[in-house]
């Protein structure tokens, strides 16, 4: 909205049951490089709800983007074993592959993961023609590879293709979000500054093999607020899944998108303060502030 300030993706964390195994995992599969490790800053766990907690992060960047993989002492509970691609707690990353087949071969190399998707899969050309791979992590988290053809994505990824190298995963393009129905997700992120950016209904076979869903038939609304940083998609399917059970921030379950907040400086603004927000499915993000280009202050955020 006008006025409103700016948000960017700064990461997205996931909680891991071991540190170490986590960060070889995304290296060997995807490329990502650690660039900072330590205790987890207690004014970011404070408005999360987990102060008392004792938190281990391993920050990661693939391209311009980064990940945090957090472990907590003490651990909470496991990631859902039966997890389906429609359960509200589904939380993928996006990961844009400069190649699909290198991409998947370099998959196939590294153990402990398992697949969603019956191999990479090409969607049909009214859903843009894009080759996708659904996947998840050591933990259960999910994780996806994405092609995209020519005409298709952001600009920024074909350029970045042109100049890999021997790059084959290239950055983050989104986390998508499984959600129960689009238009309290849509009100709800739109407060935060978000905008569609795509809108596509998916459904078929490749679609079906892509989710491991029977018969899968879902509306995909790609959100955007900026040129940078990583996008979010609502993936709203039907039928929906299972409701997520209530988590605790150590729960293995639990992914959380930090966001800042770009504002003015300005004389008469209040001192901004850490806001923790969950979305109308539970989905949890972590607002922090960034003052004209600074970094670092915690921010307030619209109320839901």
């Amino acid at each position: 909205m006008d006025g409103s300030p700016a948000p960017t993706i700064l990461r997205i964390t996931r909680v891991v049951s071991d540190l170490s195994r986590a960060e070889d995992f995304y290296a060997a599969a995807a490329g990502f490089r650690t660039i900072a490790r330590g205790p987890v800053d207690p004014a970011e766990l404070q408005p999360l709800g987990a102060a008392a907690l004792h938190a281990t992060e391993v920050v990661m960047r693939l391209g311009a983007e980064e990940i945090a993989l957090v472990s907590f002492a003490p651990p909470g509970r496991p990631y859902p074993l039966q997890s389906f691609s429609n359960d509200l707690w589904f939380q993928h990353l996006a990961l844009v592959a400069a190649d699909m087949d290198a991409a998947y071969a370099r998959l196939l190399a590294v153990p402990a993961w398992r697949p969603i998707s019956e191999g990479p899969q090409t969607l049909p050309r009214v859903n843009g023609a894009v080759r996708a791979f659904k996947f998840r992590d050591p933990d259960g988290h999910p994780l996806e590879f994405l092609w995209f053809p020519t005409g298709q994505g952001r600009s920024v990824w074909h350029e970045a293709r042109r100049n890999a190298g021997s790059a084959i995963l290239l950055g983050i393009d989104h986390s998508a979000l499984a959600v129960r129905t689009t238009r309290p997700s849509l009100a709800f992120y739109s407060r935060l500054g978000f905008h569609v950016s795509a809108c596509t209904r998916n459904h078929g076979a490749a679609q079906s093999r892509l989710d491991g869903l029977a018969r899968a038939r879902l509306l995909v609304s790609g959100l955007r607020a900026g040129a940078a940083g990583p996008g979010l998609e609502l993936l709203a399917y039907r039928p929906a899944g299972r409701r997520a059970a209530p988590t605790n921030l150590n729960d293995l379950a639990v992914d959380w998108v930090t966001l800042a907040l770009t504002a003015p400086a300005a004389r008469d603004v209040p001192p901004l303060v850490p806001r923790a927000l969950m979305d109308p499915d539970g989905h949890r993000l972590l607002i922090l502030a960034q003052r004209d280009g600074g970094t670092g202050s915690p921010a307030a955020a619209p109320t839901t």
